[in-house]
């Protein structure tokens, strides 16, 4: 993996630990920042690259699960949890809120390199599936109130007619804005048109077959 693709966050609160994890992981090829508590680590300014937090439990100033809730809300790299005094409760606590492993120290290096490479890919898919949803966005944003109607009649099976039935026009009007939605939205099918739909969580309330419940 090259060095400037990614970053590797460490928060740990004991400046060996830091300095260990910091060589371990520049041996793989990893670039990494280190940070002794939460508050340092949520100041810093992040690069936008895939990346992944290397997260200790016991921190000076919030513990390692307040960290990962208080940053649950917002985009955020994925976690790996590190811990010299772990439990079950806090590591069934951790997963559920979406970590990506819990490791007890000491751990074997080979573990901890595993849940990295695990963190960062679903980092990139992550990011990927973020810059998709935000070009939809935009796509759908060029639409216009009429075309933003008729959208969800469309990817609800609806045929021309039975569109304009419902807005009012005629269908030679509806099969205008549906050429326009299908070029504006780029979709090369209505099927790939639901698949955009269904991504923007635009709500279908009625097909071709009656009201969906």
């Amino acid at each position: 993996m090259d060095r400037q693709d990614h970053i590797v966050y460490i928060v740990d609160d004991d400046p060996r630990v830091r300095e260990s994890l910091s060589e371990l992981l520049s041996s793989a090829d990893l670039h990494a920042v280190s940070f002794g508590s939460a508050s340092e680590f949520l100041a810093y300014r992040k690069p936008d690259l895939p990346s992944c937090l290397v997260l200790d439990m016991d921190l000076p100033d919030i513990n390692g699960l307040e960290l990962q809730s208080r940053i649950g809300h917002d985009e955020h790299p994925p976690i790996v949890f590190v811990t010299g005094h772990g439990d079950i409760p806090s590591s069934v606590r951790a997963i559920k809120a979406g970590a990506v492993d819990f490791l007890t120290k000491p751990f074997r290096d080979t573990d901890l390199l595993d849940a990295i490479d695990a963190a960062l890919a679903q980092s990139g898919k992550e990011r990927l599936a973020s810059a998709e949803l935000s070009d939809l966005r935009q796509r759908h944003s060029t639409l216009t109130p009429r075309e933003r109607e008729l959208l969800p009649l469309v990817v609800g099976g609806l045929l021309n007619k039975q569109a304009a039935a419902m807005l009012g026009i005629s269908e030679v009007t509806t099969q205008i804005h549906r050429g326009h939605i299908m070029r504006k939205m780029r979709a090369e099918s209505l099927a790939e048109l639901v698949r955009m739909a269904g991504l923007l969580k635009i709500p279908i309330s009625h097909s071709r077959h009656g009201n969906v419940k």
